[in-house]
């Protein structure tokens, strides 16, 4: 029996918090950097692309969980996440369902191979760079297509943003049920869990930028990403302050 070090965080409560304020300046924080420093969606795509993959290799060196590098990867692939989508949609043209359709088959497609390759998809078992590497495509994807899921409910269907966030949140309360009181798979529960938390993240960001009028909060971009962006830190040390190692066994 040999002992790895887990690359990945323990599921918990405050998991789950760090995860949707993460989405949420991923959302909010895409649309800082593109439009009001006025760098673009290409510039801004190339440059946070850049500082995702340096993250990234610094990530797989690490080879254990190590939260201030986790959480900071997962902070930079929600904001490439957004970009990759308003890129295709505002630059490329491409239409919302289109979008959508296509990042779900490839998000089924990458599950698949994963699956086949080894034969476990858990969250859990992620104790080497080979499960890892599926784990972070699962979550770029993931991020892409919520976001574009997100923005079709809220903007395609005009169900506005406060729709959007009461939807998505409604599904993922179905998952919780199913998953702790029908006791439905918990690997199946948290990847549709985790999935869901990009869409809501997104709109709850959309809902408290967007102008009174038009159905949201006013807060403003810039506020709310500073917010979100301190709870985040503050969350991010207290793990740093109190992190055990997890250790995985294989055989």
């Amino acid at each position: 029996m040999k002992q790895l070090l887990s690359r990945v965080p323990e599921v918990t409560l405050i998991f789950w918090v760090i995860k949707i304020l993460s989405t949420t300046v991923g959302e909010t924080g895409a649309d800082v950097l593109s439009s009001n420093l006025g760098l673009g969606l290409t510039i801004t795509s190339a440059v946070m692309g850049g500082i995702l993959v340096v993250l990234l290799f610094i990530q797989f060196r690490l080879k254990r969980y190590v939260p201030m590098s986790y959480w900071s990867v997962v902070v930079l692939m929600s904001i490439v996440g957004t970009l990759i989508t308003d890129l295709l949609v505002d630059d490329c043209g491409v239409s919302l369902i289109t979008l959508s359709v296509v990042f779900t088959v490839a998000m089924i497609a990458a599950f698949a191979v994963w699956y086949i390759s080894e034969k476990t998809l858990s969250i859990h078992s992620i104790n080497t760079a080979k499960r890892e590497m599926f784990y972070w495509l699962i979550i770029l994807l993931a991020f892409a297509l919520g976001t574009g899921v997100g923005d079709l409910i809220s903007e395609g269907l005009e169900l506005g943003y406060g729709v959007a966030l009461s939807l998505f949140s409604g599904a993922i309360a179905i998952v919780a049920f199913g998953c702790y009181i029908m006791k439905m798979n918990r690997v199946i529960s948290f990847w549709f869990a985790f999935i869901l938390t990009r869409p809501i993240g997104a709109s709850l960001g959309d809902f408290m930028i967007q102008p009174v009028p038009e159905g949201g909060l006013g807060w403003g971009m810039t506020t709310v990403n500073m917010i979100f962006l301190l709870v985040i830190m503050g969350a991010i040390a207290y793990l740093s302050i109190r992190q055990k190692p997890a250790i995985s066994f294989v055989e």
